[in-house]
């Protein structure tokens, strides 16, 4: 494999992610850092140079690819191991279903309401901001109900094991109490994130 490095902020759940993919399949990566709340990734070098909608994460695969969008990035590692069910096509379709329930429901959730609290501060936030809170919550709160429901009847969001599905949606899950959400109101959910950690398949985000 050509050498990799992962542009990313390390306070991110979807920079996160992506660490925590290359871990489990034993990919060496090496880390650029940049300050989301700073607006270092809107820099004119950065979007001419690394990715031209200024975000992180990306992962720069040799000298001259470069690979926005986490779960593209988690999908490019994770292929050809256990984490990618390439022989079924169903569980594989199922996987895929979940991880873009990732991006649709929980990363604009969870995660934009873990940074508005925790890296913003909440007496910073713009008023706009502000007004957009109750909306997100009820998202998220909707989105975790729905994990839930779906974790009352499977250990994993695939089923016995886990596969890639349950790796990009415990980046921000387990750290939903940075977005003032109690987990305890989901216990199927808590209890998934627990048996990833006992099973040493995710180990906690400690920014």
């Amino acid at each position: 494999m050509q050498e990799l490095v992962l542009h990313e902020d390390p306070f991110s759940g979807n920079c996160y992610k992506i660490r925590l993919t290359a871990s489990l399949v034993g990919a060496n990566i090496s880390t650029v850092s940049y300050n989301l709340a700073a607006g270092e990734t809107r820099t004119a070098r950065f979007c001419s140079t690394i990715d031209a909608n200024g975000r992180v994460p990306v992962l720069q695969i040799g000298s001259e690819t470069f690979l926005p969008e986490s779960n593209a990035a988690c999908y490019y590692l994770a292929t050809g191991t256990s984490l990618v069910p390439e022989h079924d096509r169903l569980r594989h379709a199922n996987m895929l279903r979940w991880m873009f329930f990732e991006q649709s429901f929980i990363e604009p959730t969870i995660g934009t309401l873990r940074f508005w609290y925790k890296r913003i501060g909440k007496h910073d936030m713009r008023e706009e901001d502000i007004a957009m809170v109750p909306n997100r919550r009820k998202l998220a709160e909707d989105s975790l109900e729905t994990m839930n429901i779906h974790l009352g009847g499977t250990k994993f969001f695939g089923g016995e094991t886990p596969d890639l599905a349950d790796v990009v949606l415990f980046a921000y899950t387990h750290v939903a109490e940075d977005a003032e959400l109690d987990l305890n109101c989901w216990m199927n959910v808590k209890a998934w994130c627990q048996r990833l950690m006992d099973e040493k398949y995710c180990s906690p985000l400690h920014i």
